[in-house]
């Protein structure tokens, strides 16, 4: 009877024997502990195919020391935005051999100090934070234990890297162009106040309106909560201020879907009759009725980049991985202002 990976009965040993090779010689293959000649190697990899042995992941984790798990704590995990992320880690992740641990913190300090006891009782060998709200000192303690690599927030330690990602430029990016379509009464869609990132909009919204010297006019400013349902509301908020506007630029996609649907419901046209700018350039941004204009910046670069720089920080490398800057993805929901 043929043995195979199926039969718990395959061992190193028996690989070993196949090969021609001592056990330890199999080991220091396998976990690349060691330079082996060329032969040996070719030797064991024919005894591996032949005998269809799959390695044991835990025994190979105690021989390198490592628990070849990298722990990623998200706020949203269902969010259409960072599900880009999470793929984007999990992929170049998974191409070096490490596993992904995902945990969400739902933008509560308690629920995301539960997650990081979680992912240090499985051992894992590094965590990525992507915005985390733990206050800056409790990071260092954290990066005292493990290696942290921090999405969003700028923090300096030995054993932390920040890839820091700016909304500001942005925001104003997005702003300065429907100023150049001619729009002065720009409304802003807020996202929440306790997110360094919605208030990064804000400033690069407010920056870019002075620099053309138009008035800031917080009576076009409405919060919303980076949500669909708080994007609508939003915008109803602001319809029934009476206050005019000829665009409006929202924090991010989600809120700007919402938005889209409330002038809608109140008879008007994007961009006939109210141009609409996003954040995000999420996906679904491209299939919207109108297409949305919005602020393209690759999460799943900054992603991919997290990973990178993790690994980096556990190889015991000064990571040199930057953040993708931010690109305007100008669609149909803008138009210049009507004469």
């Amino acid at each position: 009877m043929k043995l195979s990976a199926r039969d718990p009965a395959i061992t190193l040993e028996m690989v070993a024997k196949e090969a021609g090779v001592s056990p330890s010689t199999v080991s220091r293959i396998l976990n690349g502990t060691a330079r082996v000649r060329e032969s040996k190697v070719r030797a064991v990899k024919a005894a591996i195919a032949k005998l269809e042995f799959v390695p044991n992941p835990v025994a190979r984790s105690l021989a390198r020391g490592k628990s070849m798990s990298i722990g990623v704590v998200i706020q949203n995990i269902d969010s259409p935005f960072y599900g880009q992320a999470l793929g984007a880690i999990e992929k170049r992740l998974f191409s070096a051999r490490y596993s992904a641990l995902f945990v969400s913190g739902h933008w509560r300090q308690a629920d995301e100090r539960i997650c990081v006891a979680h992912l240090l009782s499985r051992r894992v060998d590094g965590i990525i934070l992507v915005t985390s709200c733990l206050p800056d000192d409790e990071l260092l303690d954290l990066s005292r234990k493990v290696p942290l690599v921090l999405t969003g927030r700028r923090i300096m330690g030995d054993r932390v890297y920040s890839l820091d990602v700016d909304s500001t430029p942005g925001a104003r990016l997005a702003t300065d162009y429907l100023i150049g379509q001619g729009h002065r009464r720009i409304a802003f869609l807020a996202g929440p106040a306790d997110r360094p990132d919605a208030m990064q909009r804000f400033d690069g919204y407010k920056a870019a309106l002075a620099a053309h010297s138009i008035p800031i006019d917080m009576r076009l400013v409405a919060l919303g909560d980076y949500t669909e349902e708080g994007g609508h509301v939003a915008m109803g908020e602001l319809l029934d201020s009476g206050s005019s506007f000829t665009a409006v630029f929202a924090a991010n996609d989600q809120s700007a879907y919402g938005a889209a649907l409330a002038l809608h419901r109140r008879g008007l046209s994007v961009p006939q009759d109210v141009s609409l700018v996003g954040y995000d350039d999420l996906p679904a941004s491209s299939f919207r009725v109108p297409p949305l204009t919005t602020v393209h910046r690759s999460i799943g670069e900054v992603g991919k980049g997290a990973a990178e720089a993790i690994m980096d920080l556990i190889e015991g490398r000064t990571p040199l991985v930057k953040a993708p800057g931010a690109t305007l993805a100008i669609r149909e929901s803008t138009c210049p202002v009507p004469a």
